[in-house]
């Protein structure tokens, strides 16, 4: 392995794409600790010291920020206006039948969504930096703190931080794309591991201060545990067998082969828990801001939300988490994966699946498997997701636990993926890859 390392450096492109890679995440993570302007720095820290920044409705976005949104930085928002405008462009597509014809004219037609998707993140980026601006004023964001994050509230001032963490937003969406293009792997994707596992060593010594060096061994193994089972998970795949007849194109016999149609058992990814969380945040959310901030009793309603939906630790939360992840599974795999486009493009090009006949009843038979394997990779992501929500009870740890829910698919994820793409180009060069 460490010579399969070597060989990677030692390859003059390769070794550029990997340092371009690097000084990029630099950059992301410098910015995460540079105060947005008008943001009292002391004042965060010290709201921070008091333990004001711990649970709340923001937890998974200030994770997927790399702990930017709690320190109001200029990157506070982090890659979640991104991650949202793709998902939505990508759901309009079943809404919007002009969506749908921009995906099927190939290259051209991506490059215009790419373009939708970015007036999207920064239109998002607006809204949420005014949201998060906002809880700051009043206080909201990190909790009951003595002192005020930002001193001067005056619409200049305001209106300053806004543009700020909206631009942040477009240079962290620009520096993806800079990986994507120049580097090695997705950099969103990258950027977001990046964001993840820098909480990691926090999060572990915190284990160990708190709950002692023998809880801390004993959560590693767990961990060890599920990251093996993750790694198993995500490379499983159903393949289907699909054979091409033979024809005859002008002087050329074309076709005759067999191949396969991989189907993962987690074909739906992470994207389950994202929509499940930013779903079971909207009533936290609500009651937040319909808390009296003079120290009045809040209305009846408020209390039961807060009592019920807004720590992770309550029973009803985790019932409706576990069932929303397993709803989002099968809604958002019929969503991406078509059946009846795929069954059309097999008639179209010859192709048929051994035993079955082309047209409807291949969708029939492609929709019965998917629903079958989507079932178990549903069961995974759910029981993934429920293993900070039990650290929470048993270790008192917040939802961010390391090991476990969309940070350990994320970073496990993505790390399988920047490997196999270095792999690739070392097997172009040296006929030997980084794996063996």
């Amino acid at each position: 392995m460490l010579s399969a390392f070597g060989r990677a450096f030692k390859t003059p492109d390769l070794r550029r794409k990997l340092l371009f890679t690097v000084s990029i995440i630099v950059i992301y993570r410098l910015g995460v600790f540079i105060p947005a302007p008008g943001v009292s720095f002391e004042n965060v820290q010290q709201c921070l010291a008091l333990g004001g920044a711990t649970g709340g409705v923001y937890d998974i976005v200030n994770l997927f920020s790399g702990g930017a949104l709690l320190q109001l930085s200029i990157f506070a928002l982090g890659v979640m206006p991104y991650i949202t405008a793709s998902i939505i462009v990508q759901l309009l597509r079943v809404v919007i039948p002009r969506f749908q014809e921009l995906h099927e004219e190939g290259a051209q037609g991506q490059t215009k969504l790419t373009q939708y998707t970015r007036y999207l993140t920064i239109a998002l980026a607006l809204l949420n930096s005014t949201t998060v601006v906002t809880m700051a004023r009043s206080g909201a964001l990190l909790g009951d703190c003595p002192v005020p994050i930002i001193p001067d509230d005056g619409i200049f001032n305001i209106l300053l931080i806004i543009v700020a963490l909206t631009a942040g937003t477009g240079v962290i969406m620009w520096l993806g794309e800079q990986i994507t293009e120049k580097g090695v792997g997705n950099g969103m994707s990258l950027l977001i591991f990046t964001s993840i596992a820098s909480a990691f060593p926090g999060a572990m010594g915190e284990i160990g201060r708190t709950q002692g060096w023998t809880i801390f061994a004993a959560v590693c193994a767990i961990g060890l545990l599920v990251i093996i089972a993750v790694v198993f998970v995500e490379q499983s795949q159903r393949r289907i067998p699909v054979q091409y007849a033979k024809r005859m194109v002008g002087r050329r016999t074309i076709g005759g082969t067999s191949t396969y149609i991989p189907l993962k058992v987690n074909m739906a990814g992470v994207i389950p828990l994202i929509f499940a969380s930013s779903l079971l945040m909207l009533p936290g959310l609500i009651a937040n801001f319909n808390t009296p901030q003079d120290g009045s009793l809040p209305p009846n309603w408020v209390l039961w939300i807060n009592q019920y939906l807004v720590t992770g630790d309550h029973p009803l939360y985790m019932l409706l988490y576990f069932l929303l992840i397993l709803g989002f599974a099968y809604f958002y795999v019929s969503i991406t994966f078509n059946t009846e486009e795929v069954a059309g493009n097999m008639k179209k090009y010859g192709g048929f699946i051994p035993g079955v006949r082309a047209g409807r009843p291949t969708e029939q038979y492609l929709s019965y498997v998917l629903n079958r394997i989507t079932l178990p990779g549903a069961l995974y992501l759910a029981v993934i997701a429920m293993i900070p929500l039990i650290a929470l009870v048993m270790f008192n740890a917040n939802q961010n636990f390391p090991f476990g829910g969309s940070s350990l698919l994320i970073v496990v994820g993505v790390g399988l993926d920047t490997v196999k793409q270095i792999d690739a180009q070392l097997q172009q060069r040296n006929y030997e890859g980084l794996l063996r």
